[in-house]
Order: C-alpha cells, then structure tokens, then sequence
C-alpha cells in the first residue's frame, strides 16, 4: 500500500503532548509510527500489523530512520497484541481497513489493508479501550459517510469523541474524511473544526493544510 494523505493527515494531526507510550495499529508501511516519533522526540512506539510483508517494509523503514531505538514493529493481529499486552498507552492511533461494504479486491494484501475483515469496528474499540490509559486518547480516520457508527460503536466500548476534525477536497466539494480522537471520558462540549485540502486548483494546497503536514511533504511550501 502506498502512503496515503489519510495517514499524514492521522500523523500529523493527534495530540502528542506529554505522551510517553504510543501504539500505531495496522502500521503498514509504518508512516504514523515514524510521524509521531519525529513529532515527539521521547516517545516509546509500538506499530503493529497483521500481514508479514507490511511488518518487513515497516522494519527497514524504521531501521533507516532517526528513531530506531523508539519503534518496535510486531508482527500480529491487534487483539493478539491486545490479549498478550500488559502495558497501556497515552495514544492509540489507526488508519484502520475501512470500506466495510465495498466490493472487495481480489488480492489479498490489498483486501486486508483497504477492508474490515481482518479488523472490525467493534475488535478496535474493544482491544483499544482496553489498552488505553485512564487519560488516553485514541485517534482514527474514516470516510465522513462511517462518521456515525464509527462513534456509535466506539461509544458502546466506553470512548467518546472529543476531538473531531471534518475533511473536503475544496471549498466545493463534499466532507470525505472525518478524523476523530477519542477518549474514556464524556466530553460536554466537542472541539469540532473542518479543513479544505485544496483551494479549487488541484495541488494548489490552502495554508491550514499546509501548515498541518509542512513538517513532513517536502513539496508544501
């Protein structure tokens, strides 16, 4: 799979704060894990996934990284992880197999990181509340049309939207992504903002996106 804008956009917009303890669910190539890891530099990150050859990608990415010794890749399902685990964790982050009712691709690596089979909603919030410290916060990225079940189902684990970022194309187009993070408390009021990729001509970037992923597109001025 290649790098996608969805797992910048993950990457570059959690709260990394005053984290110790970070765990990258369906690292893929392992682009989230190493964003955090640039983003803060005392982080300890575990990143994991189910396919071999994604974990094998994810290992030589971060062994020519500058965080080697910060990012341990495990090869396993998430609530294999889950169940063996002791330690929980400040962040949790996944750009999770989502396309829940799409046709399905032929090949299976393709199958396994664009759909729900191998990873379901309820497995995520499940496994992820249970690894998650008292004050953790977990953060994913959906199609905006799953926004709904999305904080439906996280909500049925005890998490609970208190971040929540809305994204389109342009100002003309419709919300295509919603980017949510999640904690164990009931938040009252709900930080919600929108951001708009382009201005209307295509890599013609607006400044708050720009200044969301400079850090890491060497192309964004």
């Amino acid at each position: 799979m290649k790098v996608g804008t969805d797992g910048v956009l993950l990457g570059a917009w959690v709260d990394v704060g005053g984290v110790k303890r970070v765990l990258d669910v369906g690292t893929g190539t392992g682009l989230i894990a190493l964003m955090l890891a640039q983003r803060n530099r005392e982080a300890i990150i575990d990143a994991v996934d189910i396919d071999k050859h994604a974990c094998e990608q994810a290992a030589e990415n971060v062994k020519a990284s500058p965080w080697p010794d910060r990012i341990k890749v495990v090869h396993s399902s998430f609530d294999g992880f889950a169940t063996d685990r002791k330690n929980g964790y400040d962040l949790i982050v996944c750009n999770p197999p989502y396309f829940i009712d799409s046709k399905r691709p032929e090949d299976r690596k393709r199958r396994i990181a664009r759909h729900a089979d191998e990873l379901t909603l309820d497995s995520l919030f499940r496994s992820g509340a249970k690894l998650l410290e008292e004050h953790g916060k977990l953060g994913v990225i959906f199609p905006y049309a799953d926004r709904n079940v999305v904080i439906q189902t996280a909500e049925k684990q005890g998490l609970y939207p208190e971040k929540i970022l809305n994204v389109r194309h342009d100002a003309e187009s419709n919300l295509v992504r919603v980017l949510i993070s999640f904690s164990k408390e009931a938040e009252k009021n709900v930080q919600i903002s929108e951001l708009e990729i382009e201005t209307g001509t295509r890599h013609n970037y607006t400044e708050e996106f720009a200044a969301l992923v400079r850090d890491f597109y060497l192309y964004v001025d």
